[in-house]
């Protein structure tokens, strides 16, 4: 199925590090060429230490499981003949505890709200029918403990 992967670069700099004190931000590079800066949440190091501007592990986690839903979601339309004309995502990731009390990723909550056009517009059955199929198919979906909920967004 392939290998997908991320390299990743922090350096220390003239940074103590032994004091804990150092920064968390780091360089995150995929193989198409992109690169993100990263860092800890300011939930979970505070301020210095992490970057509020830099994409966390827990957003990019969310985003994640978003973006693959999403993908599924515009495949399973386009095979069905429904022309998506926009695709908005809110994902929230909720943060609790587990039955052995680590901190884990409890729920990912999906609130896609999506615009049709065309001669052949989906019912809202139909919009939910595809939204299953498209978390029934999501690999990163399948691939996680935590629940991953989806709850399409009409207006």
């Amino acid at each position: 199925m392939g290998k997908h992967t991320a390299e990743l670069l922090w350096t220390r700099g003239d940074q103590d590090f032994l004091d804990k004190r150092y920064s968390r931000r780091h360089l995150a590079s995929f193989d198409g060429g992109a690169s993100v800066p990263m860092s800890s949440s300011p939930d979970v190091v505070p301020l210095p230490m992490s970057d509020a501007y830099a994409v966390d592990p827990e957003e990019a986690f969310v985003s994640s499981l978003a973006s693959c839903h999403m993908l599924w979601f515009l495949d399973l339309a386009a095979r069905k003949g429904f022309r998506v004309d926009s695709y908005r995502e809110a994902a929230v990731g909720t943060m609790g505890r587990d039955e052995r009390n680590r901190t884990v990723m409890r729920e990912v909550l999906l609130r896609p709200r999506v615009d049709f056009s065309g001669e052949i517009l989906p019912s809202r059955e139909q919009v939910g029918q595809l939204h299953h199929d498209a978390h029934e198919a999501c690999f990163l979906a399948n691939s996680v403990r935590c629940e991953v909920r989806c709850e399409p967004v009409f207006d």
